[in-house]
């Protein structure tokens, strides 16, 4: 299967702190629980597109 690189943004504050690999053939969005060095805390992070 294709791998593919996506970027992770911050559900709080907006910036785009991780990118990740993941299979290409997903059907919903990741979302994963990170920790934001702009906001200081532990926040949802979400696959932008």
């Amino acid at each position: 299967m294709a791998q593919k690189k996506v970027g992770l943004e911050c559900s709080k504050c907006g910036a785009r702190n991780y990118t990740v690999t993941v299979n290409a053939a997903r059907a919903e969005r990741l979302e994963l629980k990170k920790f934001c060095k702009h906001c200081g805390e532990y926040t949802i992070h979400r696959e932008t597109r």
